[in-house]
């Protein structure tokens, strides 16, 4: 038996295998026995280097490689593995690779088999260590022996320590993409193989699927890279984007950037810009930054197409931001990653293993330098679990220690791994603020999840807690899925979520089917199969909520806006939920309506709400805490709204509408109306109109006269139920008076109407995107939409009309007016050419207004008084760029307006969507109802200043003072059926230093026209009779 300081090394090295087998056990027992100390006098290093190094002696050279593999079989490994993978003058495992190649089979076996073996028990960090002389070997050894044996090391690698090697795979890839195409057979063959190894260690569910795909792109590109990007363009991803994933993609990633279709070329950009956004820090992407974004610039800077250009741009952006570069890094400047310095992690190890009286450890220690390698690695990986460092060191300074006081040696080891933890860990990790209170209260709900919308990320590995009793705020910009995360709670979509039948959740909608208009209140509410109640009970649940009796029998058609979203309030109240969802249930609600919402969810002790609100003072009156949707997580925060905005200051957005100059709308300005000279001229009139709804007992309004120009500024006030959408339809023509009076536009007058539930302008149409809305809405040259009103559809009664107004007897030949082809102006109206049926053209005869009016033929009128009003407009050309272009005046950004459906689109972008397209035709008056349901507060600032600058009217109904008091200098105050008109009052008066009421002058107004035509004819009529006039008279 050896003794330590020597090593029987003729007989470790001899022929015969059964007398090295003998040795090389001798020697294990020594180390055993010994420990760290017994290896260090062994000179171990130097005995494999040399018996490797022995060319003649093949004995020599296999026994050297199976000493190695007897020390694993001993368990023996740990006391030596410093002394093997750290030693600067000996590289042992240099030597062993290059043994891969060796004359004899033995010996290029046991070699093999010598270093699969150790790997297999080393320390897992210390694949940092190994890896790369491996893989140099891989890619550039001359011998294809080494070659082999290498792939065959690294997928041992992949089994043994499959976390190390899933960290360090954007390191592996490179060399595996190269060597699948070795000009050797077998190295190819072993290298497809080890690639599909090593592929197994992505666990992205995203790309799970896609895998061999992407395997079969570095195998054969050519082919295969257009279809994968194409399928991969369309892949929603939600899971976190971590090394291996993109180790696996980036190849497929650069190939497309290469590609000369622009549109895989924009597709590749669209995939990085989707998964930038899911990675979690700068050190994951920094490896793949120099091969990807000197791509993307390129493109950027040479692509002719403006739309793929942007959304180049957009990956730019993202990729520089998620790298923290600078916006003129190319990602080829990197500037060094900050790593922890070695020297400190070994003055704070040799310090620790001082203290518990480790006198003799010093810094160029093999074995203290080896444990502060591995702590350095734990530390640059970032890595901060307890666990992990302890799994890692623990043993390793227990060896060290074991000979100062063995008792209570893994006490001791433990206390200087923590310690190791604690100085040397990085100090830029995230750290997750956790409030007191987090863990007091009954649990509904905590669960971690991702979240996605169509091709949208939402959320990313996000945590959701909810306690019983506790309101929370849903908080977060438009987009970030704060409707869509309600909606998945209720349809069971989020991971975790707990069933219906441990919680009962109940999503207040902020709209009902049109398809139960003619169901009664009471009705509807018995009807949902979810509510389970007698009578009595839902007449009293109904009767809570403000529904009388009487109230309770009318038609749901028949209701307010107000009162659609009491009628969802009650049925909520009804199912006796445990969780309350409430999608802006302030929309459409006045200010009574609003406290007594207020009053009923702060009364709630047992159950819990989550509410999505841009009503600021209604959330701030009655949230417990704000969940906020940020970064694609779900951060808590106690207290209510203005608690909030101190812990995040950017989230005073919440609170003030302030104009942004980055952000703003832009409405287009209207084109000249022919005979209006000033912008007080009416364009639309009111005369005595009486209307009530067919279905409703009482009429709704009254002996209304109003009217609107290009000046109004007009807010429509009053409660939930007084009329004020029913009084605006019948303005712009969505409905007539079915009583008595008339409504009147100017012929050319353009509408821009967004209607109460703003979305029933596009529901039909949720599975086109906002450019094909576009497309189909305005393919014409009209608006469809309009045209497909039921005002403007002839019914029986009108068609039969127009059949006998349409006879005309010309020198006693009867003649019938088949259509209207033209317009022309008359005085103050205008004359239509119309054709006749069986006539040529030049038989067409030109007819006044009010005569084709009196013989039925209005509403073909109407159509010829549209077209026209387009064609003064100026019709814009229906072109991608021409919207995009309007749209974005709105801020929806190209990307949602061309390539996402409207289905996916958050509330706020939907509203977008439809005064976009509302504003189209260049409008003389907008009419919009409620406006700022679903807005944010930035949305709403950019509103208001656009329509203070616009140049026509407006008209808008809203329960938003603070909106209506910026913008509207009149008001509609409706109550009982009657119009209450207000103007503005004067400016207060103002008073001087001494206390004198300062009167200023009012400035005489200038006449018009008409009254500066009169005072020319007095004039000269004076002059007739010889008076003497002034001609220079100041005519104001």
């Amino acid at each position: 038996m050896p003794t330590p300081g020597q090593l029987d090394t003729s007989a470790i090295f001899n022929a015969d295998q059964a007398a090295r087998k003998t040795a090389q056990e001798a020697v294990v027992k020594v180390i055993k026995d010994g420990g760290p100390a017994a290896v260090a006098t062994l000179s171990l290093p130097e005995t494999i280097l040399g018996g490797l190094s022995e060319k003649k002696n093949e004995g020599a050279r296999q026994g050297a490689a199976e000493l190695i593999s007897a020390i694993v079989a001993g368990g023996q490994f740990t006391p030596v593995e410093p002394y093997l993978l750290l030693s600067t003058q000996h590289d042992v495992f240099g030597a062993l690779l290059e043994a891969f190649a060796d004359k004899s089979q033995g010996v290029r076996d046991s070699a093999v088999k010598a270093v699969e073996d150790f790997v297999s028990v080393m320390n897992n960090w210390a694949t940092a260590f190994i890896l790369p002389p491996l893989l140099e070997q891989i890619r550039t050894a001359g011998k294809w022996q080494i070659k082999t044996g290498g792939l065959a090391v690294l997928n041992k690698l992949v089994v043994s320590v499959p976390d190390q090697m899933a960290r360090l795979m954007p390191d592996c890839m490179p060399v595996l993409a190269e060597v699948i195409w070795d000009t050797k057979s077998d190295v190819k063959k072993a290298a497809r193989s080890s690639l599909k190894k090593i592929c197994s260690l992505v666990n992205n569910k995203d790309i799970e699927k896609f895998i061999p795909a992407l395997q079969e792109c570095l195998i054969n590109p050519v082919e295969k890279v257009p279809s994968t990007i194409q399928v991969l363009a369309a892949t929603t991803f939600v899971s976190e984007v971590d090394s291996p994933t993109l180790a696996l993609m980036e190849p497929l990633l650069s190939r497309g950037l290469a590609e000369r279709q622009t549109a895989l070329r924009r597709k590749t950009a669209v995939i990085i810009d989707n998964m930038s956004t899911l990675v979690d820090n700068e050190r994951i992407v920094r490896p793949f930054l120099p091969k990807l974004l000197p791509g993307l610039i390129k493109i950027e800077e040479t692509v002719a197409d403006p739309e793929a250009r942007s959304v180049v741009n957009r990956a730019i952006k993202k990729l520089r931001q998620v790298g923290n570069l600078p916006d003129s890094s190319d990602g080829t400047d990197l500037p060094p990653i900050k790593t922890i310095d070695l020297n400190h992690v070994v003055d704070v190890l040799v310090a620790g293993l001082k203290n518990t009286g480790d006198s003799l450890a010093k810094a160029d220690d093999v074995f203290v330098a080896y444990i502060a390698r591995l702590a350095q690695e734990l530390s640059n990986a970032r890595c901060g679990e307890e666990t992990e460092w302890t799994s890692a060191l623990t043993q390793l300074i227990s060896l060290q220690l074991n000979a100062v006081d063995p008792a209570s040696v893994l006490t001791q080891a433990k206390a200087v791994v923590k310690e190791l933890l604690q100085k040397t860990s990085a100090d830029d990790a995230e750290v997750e603020h956790v409030f007191p209170d987090e863990e007091e209260g009954e649990d509904l709900c905590n669960c971690t999840f991702s979240l996605a919308y169509g091709a949208k990320i939402l959320l990313n590995t996000a945590t959701l807690r909810l306690k019983r009793g506790h309101r929370y705020g849903l908080l977060g910009r438009n987009g970030t899925g704060k409707s869509t995360l309600m909606r998945a709670i209720v349809n069971g979509q989020v991971e975790g979520f707990p069933s219906p039948d441990e919680v009962r959740t109940f999503y207040v909608e902020h709209d009902i089917d049109g398809s139960e208009e003619d169901t009664t209140v009471f009705q509807f509410v018995q009807a949902d199969k979810r509510i389970v109640a007698d009578e009595a009970e839902i007449r009293q649940g109904l009767a809570t909520v403000g529904f009388s009796d009487e109230r309770q029998d009318e038609s749901i058609g028949s209701l307010s806006g107000g009162w659609k979203m009491k009628l969802a309030l009650a049925r909520a109240i009804l199912f006796k939920a445990d969780i309350l969802l409430l999608d802006e249930p302030t929309n459409h609600l006045d200010v009574l309506n609003v406290q007594w919402i207020i009053d009923y969810l702060t009364s709630l002790t047992h159950c819990t709400s989550i509410i999505v609100s841009h009503d600021s003072e209604f959330l701030n009156k009655t949230i417990t805490d704000v969940i906020y949707l940020s970064k694609f997580k779900i951060k808590r925060y106690p207290g209510n709204l203005e608690n909030f905005a101190r812990l995040v200051p950017e989230a005073k957005s919440f609170f003030e509408i302030a104009a942004s100059e980055e952000y703003n709308f832009n409405i287009p300005e209207p084109p000249m109306l022919e005979g209006v000279k000033t912008k007080e001229k009416s364009l639309l009139k009111m005369r005595k109109v009486n209307f009530q709804y067919p279905t409703a007992k009482k009429q709704q309004l009254f002996d209304i006269t109003l009217q609107v120009s290009l000046s109004s500024r007009v807010a429509v006030l009053g409660p939930n139920g007084a009329g004020k959408s029913t009084l605006v339809k019948l303005l712009i023509g969505d409905i007539e008076p079915n009583i008595s009076g008339e409504v009147w536009k100017h012929p050319n007058l353009v509408i821009g109407y967004v209607a109460q539930h703003a979305f029933h302008h596009i529901d039909n149409h949720l599975d086109k995107t906002p450019l094909e809305y576009m497309l189909w809405r305005y393919q014409t040259g009209e608006d469809l939409e309009e045209m497909m009103k039921e005002t403007r559809q002839i019914t029986e009664e009108e068609a039969q009309k127009m059949k006998d107004g349409s006879v005309v007897i010309i020198e006693g030949q009867k003649r019938y007016i088949e259509e209207i082809v033209g317009r022309k102006k008359l005085k103050q109206s205008y004359e239509y050419e119309c054709g006749f049926k069986g006539m040529s053209s030049a038989d067409n005869m030109w007819f006044s207004r009010d005569e084709l009016v009196k013989r039925g033929f209005e509403k073909k009128v109407m159509e010829v008084d549209t077209r026209e009003a387009q064609r003064l407009g100026m019709m814009r050309p229906l072109v991608r760029k021409e919207i995009e272009k309007h749209f974005e005046d709105f801020g929806l950004e190209s990307e949602f307006t061309t390539h996402n459906t409207m289905r996916g689109l958050s509330g706020g972008q939907k509203v977008k969507v439809v005064l976009g397209a509302a504003t189209w035709r260049k409008p003389h008056v907008i009419c919009l109802d409620e406006p700022t349901n679903y807005l944010d507060r930035e949305s709403l600032a950019a509103l208001i200043e656009a329509l203070k600058t616009f140049g026509g009217g407006v008209l808008i109904i809203t329960h938003n003072r603070e909106f209506s008091e910026s913008i509207c200098s009149e008001v509609w105050v409706e109550g009982q059926g009657k119009t209450k008109i207000e103007k503005k009052e004067d400016e207060e008066d103002k008073f001087d230093a001494l206390g004198n009421k300062i009167v200023s002058e009012k400035k005489q107004a200038r006449m018009n026209a008409s009254e500066m035509r009169k005072k020319k004819k007095e004039r000269m009529a004076l002059k007739k009779k010889g008076i003497d006039v002034d001609d220079m008279e100041d005519d104001i």
